[in-house]
Formats: C-alpha cells, structure tokens, sequence
C-alpha cells in the first residue's frame, strides 16, 4: 500500500515524508506520540532556532561530529534554502543576533504545525500513537516494518523504503528514547556510544548555593581540560538547579562531557570584566574606593562591579567579609579581588543527564551511511536521517538544519 514508511515525526521525520510524498510516492508517517513535532513545540525556548544564517563555511565549521559527511546534505538543502523553504508554506521569519533564525511570531509551533501542514498537502498519511517495533528485512532489503497501533494491537506494514527519524535520547518526555539505535543495531549497523550535548555543567564551586538564577551576560570563559586550555566562548552564562547553562556553558559542554567520561579533571575559568584588563580594572577598583564612605562596606563596593548575588560568592573567594569596611581593604585583597573578577574558577565534576540535553552525540556510525542519499551500507531500502545519525553542533540553530538537510536528503530515496 505504502512506497515509503518514515519513523519518527520530528524535524527530520516530517522533511523526509514531505520530501517523498512530492515526488508522488504513498508515504506513511508513523509518529508513538499523540501529535508530530513535540521536541520541535519546545525548541529554543518554545521559540524554535531552527536554523543559522551564516555563510556555508563559517555554518559547517560550527558542526562537531562528522562535518564532512554532513556537508553533502547541507550542499543539496542548505540555510538559505531551508529560510525559502518556511517562507514559500507561509512561515514569516526573522534573523536575530548571532545569525539564528526564527519565526516572526516568536511561536515554535509555527515550525511544527506548518512542516504538518506541509506533509499532509503532498498526501503524506500520519499515524499517531503507533509504535513501531521492528523493521523487517529479506535479503538484505527492506520489506517493511512492525508496530503496534493506538489500540495495542501488533501489526505489520509493507514498503520497499524506510526513513528511521526517531532523534536522539534527549528530552525524552517529547519521545525521543532511543528507539532508532535499537532498529539500527538490529540491523547491523554500529552505534557510537550515546552521551548528552549542549547539557547543563555540574559545578562543585563551594558558594554554588547563592548563585541558583544569576544570569551573566557578556562575559569570557575558558575550558581548561588536565589545566590546557582548550577553548574560549563570549556571551551568557546562567545557573541553575540544573547546573550551569546558558549558551556559553552549552557550547563548552561537548568537550567538558567527553572528558567527565574519560575521567579528566575539568574546569570553566569565567572572565567576569572582559573588557578590562587587570591595571585597568585595578584602577576602577580604587577609583570606586575613593568615592566612598570609609564607614561603607565591602558588599557596597562589590555591588557596583557584579551582580547582587555574586556578592557574598565575591566576599568569600577573597577572604574579606562583606561587612567589613571597604577601608580596611589591603592592595594584597585588591589585587585579589582583580584575579578572581577576571578568573573565576568553576571546577566541574559532572553533566545533566539526557532530560536536560537539548541534543544527542554519538548514534548511527555515518561510515556506514551513503552521505551522498542517506541510504544504509548494509541494508538497501533503509534510510537514516536527523539526530539518529552521529552527528551534533553548537547551539544557534545548528542541529535543526542538521535535521533538515539529512531529512530533505533521505526524502528523495536516491539509490
């Protein structure tokens, strides 16, 4: 009945079905939750980045994992064409600060009820609350898959393609848990070990506890790995219960993840003044100094370089209680309070798990995928596409046009 089954409703899952369906093929959609697009609905904090307007070379460098194989896809359908592609089926878009784009309504929705729009005007058929259990192979083809239906009754559907878009193990309460590893392995292909990315940082800072809510904006930071640096970011860094966030944190955390695993000693130093260096900022210090009370305290003196909450963090870091008149101030805890503004040290032991991660490393292992069609190596018929595949990048809107592009690519059923 069916030409094309495509597993998984997401980014990739709907590009893929639509993209199929345009060519006049039958194309079955099989979502297990109760509606398509869940983790799309709750992306970019329910705003949807869903993709980066960079040009092609400075977008592929912000890929992390296996940017060659990912640039044939982004060549066929890049940025540019995904932004035309939401214009043309009516989504308005705006391009923002750092180049990410989202829907003018501010509304991710927008993203998931157009891309639905999108499948169901080309023909595409969608099945929700359908899990599939099995896909189904003779002769090293494709024959199609198995599931089980809304009513708990196991069935089988016939297709000589198959497009597995099931994501990652991130937020699995959207239904990305795993399920596209299983069929892949099933099948013999290699899974590259799964970890979070773009997760929150676990700090074991001893004054953590003032600092749940602090965002900092404009600041550096640096990722020290075994005391090497490797690498430096500018922009927000926030705390939380969840650890340390933000999109600076999350940008480090692809490294800082792979090293909490091999067991290595990480640490985050966070440049609080960046744009001042240490004389200059020592100058303002003592400027700030002279112009008060010699009965006012320490804490008043903090509170005109930093955020109230990182006050008392301050006062502890250097040694000088926060009720203790600024006039007692030594030079030895000014130049102290210099090094600490300008190297904050955040030792970090530990990563939030998958239900904070915003995307998945590892999965699908691409030597085994056609980068040229996103058909398997080991099975004809059988494509992969999206967050399933090893592949993952900064956050920007990255990761949605990885979705995008490997969907677009997998949808056309090049052999």
């Amino acid at each position: 009945m069916y030409d094309v089954i495509v597993i998984g409703a997401g980014a990739a899952g709907l590009m893929a079905a639509g993209t199929a369906a345009m060519s006049g093929r039958q194309v079955l959609l099989i979502e297990k939750m109760e509606k398509a697009g869940r983790k799309i609905r709750i992306t970019g904090k329910g705003r949807c980045n869903l993709t980066n307007a960079r040009p092609a070379e400075e977008f592929i460098e912000k890929v992390r994992t296996n940017q060659e194989f990912f640039s044939v896809a982004f060549a066929e359908f890049n940025n540019r064409a995904t932004i035309r592609f939401f214009e043309r089926i009516g989504v308005k878009l705006d391009i923002e600060r750092g180049e990410r784009v989202f829907p003018h309504s501010g509304k991710a929705w927008d993203i998931a009820n157009a891309l639905v729009d999108f499948c169901e005007d080309k023909g595409v058929k969608i099945v929700y609350k359908t899990c599939v259990t099995a896909i189904e192979t003779m002769n090293g083809k494709v024959t199609g898959v198995r599931y089980r239906n809304a009513r708990g009754f196991e069935r089988r559907e016939e297709a000589s393609h198959v497009i597995v878009a099931t994501g990652g193990v991130s937020y699995p309460s959207t239904g990305s848990t795993g399920d596209g590893y299983d069929f892949a392995a099933s099948v013999g292909h290699n899974i590259e070990p799964v970890r979070p990315s773009l997760t929150p940082l676990v700090t074991s800072h001893p004054q953590k506890e003032y600092l749940n809510g602090l965002l900092l904006k404009n600041v550096g930071a640096k990722l020290y790995i075994d005391n090497e640096l490797r690498q430096e970011e500018f922009g927000e860094l926030g705390f939380s219960e969840r650890g340390i966030e933000g999109a600076v944190a999350l940008r480090l955390s692809r490294d800082v993840v792979d090293a909490i695993i091999d067991e290595r000693k990480v640490k985050i130093v966070v440049d609080l003044k960046p744009a001042l260096d240490e004389e200059t900022l020592l100058a303002r210090i003592e400027r700030e100094i002279a112009e008060m009370s010699p009965s006012e305290f320490f804490a008043e003196l903090l509170r005109k370089l930093v955020p109230k909450q990182l006050v008392v963090p301050l006062a502890k870091e250097v040694d000088f209680h926060s009720k203790t008149y600024v006039s007692k101030l030594t030079e030895a805890e000014k130049l102290r309070l210099v090094k600490i503004l300008k190297g904050m040290v955040f030792p970090i032991v530990d990563y939030a798990p998958f239900q904070y991660a915003i995307v998945t490393a590892g999965g699908v292992d691409c030597s085994e995928v056609n980068r040229y069609t996103m058909q398997s190596e080991r099975v004809e018929g059988l494509y992969f596409a999206g967050e399933v595949l090893d592949i993952d990048a900064n956050t920007g809107g990255y990761n949605m046009q990885i979705a995008f592009s490997t969907g677009r690519l997998a949808g056309q059923l090049k052999k």
